[in-house]
């Protein structure tokens, strides 16, 4: 990979960018995405689906751990539900590296919603990540 690696990653990650996901910035360890809840996104209860607000989550991860430079997947992950999102929100998921250790990591990604009143937390997500013997 050339320049910001994380960057570079997300400029080919069809499935986040279809859904309208956004990398706001990538670097150190840490990234911000952010995407609009679409009626698409909207489940039989009329919220978010929990599987959308996982995807913005772990595409923050992904670029976080890949903002050092060698190719990383992610090992596991758990989410952490603490509010509905709702049709039309706008969601931000800020990724900060928490550890890194041989070929391991661990990041912790916080979902939030924003708007006029201000920002509510959706989700905690935590990431643990683990780089391959992969040339891109």
């Amino acid at each position: 990979m050339t320049g910001n690696a994380a960057h570079d990653m997300f400029a080919v990650d069809e499935a986040s960018r279809s859904l309208g996901i956004e990398l706001l910035q990538a670097g150190d360890g840490r990234a911000v995405a952010a995407m609009r809840v679409t009626s698409a996104m909207v489940n039989g209860h009329d919220i978010a689906h929990g599987g959308y607000v996982f995807l913005l989550a772990d595409t923050s991860f992904a670029c976080a751990c890949n903002s050092h430079g060698p190719v990383t997947v992610a090992a596991g992950a758990e989410i952490t539900f603490v509010a509905a999102a709702r049709l039309g929100d706008y969601l931000v998921a800020t990724a900060q590296e928490r550890t890194r250790y041989g070929r391991n990591g661990i990041y912790d990604v916080t979902v939030h919603r924003e708007d006029a009143a201000g920002r509510a937390v959706i989700a905690e997500f935590r990431g643990r990540s683990r780089v391959i013997d992969k040339e891109v």
